[in-house]
């Protein structure tokens, strides 16, 4: 087989396992069903990917790829994009929870903790540069005067917290808890909580 044909296959297994996890969810991901939707044999997928997790690594890759396109649309340089750093920060939360919702099989399956622990899922080189981003705009936004945590350590704590909110309101438990449907109040106690309240804010 070509390698060109090889890649072909790898792709449409992928392409095939991304359908499934957005369509029935992550616990859908059987090799055989992937294989099946990818019009390949059953042992196909051994031959590309050498385990099951290889492929699921694969098909998460594309969930980091998708969530940074968004981020990066919505901060483009255009008219009606977030000015000032912590406009940018506020976008960029609202994209990472209406991710979480819009794609809820493929969120869980990127932050799956047997993919993270494996390496397989190359880390660093999917969902770092976008926590890079985080950090970036962090430092730009906190107050100049006074100690406090560095920059990739407030990064760190703001994208728990988000984490946190997207799961919680993706299960119901924060409108219930928070006695709201209204998620904005939330992101942006999110955002003060971490970052300082906003200059001329009561």
């Amino acid at each position: 087989m070509s390698e060109e044909t090889e890649a072909g296959v790898r792709g449409r297994l992928i392409d095939a396992g991304v359908e499934l996890v957005h369509t029935q969810g992550a616990q859908a991901l059987s090799l055989r069903e992937i294989a099946r939707r990818a019009g390949v044999s059953h042992g196909a997928p051994r031959r590309y990917f050498p385990t099951h997790l290889d492929l699921l690594s694969a098909i998460a890759h594309e969930g980091f790829v998708e969530l940074t396109d968004r981020v990066t649309a919505a901060l483009a340089a255009e008219p009606g994009a977030p000015e000032g750093p912590r406009a940018a920060l506020a976008a960029l939360a609202r994209v990472y929870l209406d991710f979480a919702l819009d794609r809820r099989g493929m969120y869980e399956l990127m932050f799956r903790h047997d993919l993270l622990e494996s390496g397989r899922l190359g880390l660093r080189e999917t969902s770092l540069p976008l926590f890079d981003l985080v950090a970036r705009l962090v430092a730009r936004a906190r107050p100049a005067a006074g100690p406090g945590p560095e920059p990739a350590t407030v990064a760190a704590a703001l994208w728990a917290n988000l984490h946190g909110i997207a799961q919680l309101w993706g299960w119901g438990s924060l409108q219930l808890a928070a006695r709201t449907d209204d998620v904005e109040p939330l992101l942006r106690a999110a955002l003060d909580a971490h970052l300082g309240p906003e200059a001329g804010a009561r």
